[in-house]
């Protein structure tokens, strides 16, 4: 699967293992999908507050919050991926 645009895509958490589990199910879903992307993993709780976030782990596409609060599978993960490129 191939997306013609730049993506950044973020897992925001506290370092917490929900929060690490949620990066390594994110990173997983973005290799099969086979993006060459990075997903970069923000952990700075002052950053997720001033954003308006009270819950974590967060997970953004090009800076839209995709998902709050849980984690879900590799799959869903791919579904909201492709759903809002």
């Amino acid at each position: 699967m191939y997306y013609n645009q730049t993506m950044n895509i973020e897992v925001m958490g506290t370092g917490c293992p929900t929060c690490k589990k949620l990066l390594e199910r994110t990173q997983e879903a973005v290799k099969t999908l086979g993006l060459e992307v990075t997903v970069d993993y923000i952990t700075d709780v002052e950053k997720i507050i001033s954003l308006g976030f009270m819950r974590s782990p967060i997970l953004t596409l090009n800076g839209k919050a995709i998902l709050v609060g849980e984690v879900p599978s590799v799959d869903k993960i791919k579904e909201l991926i492709k759903q809002n490129v």
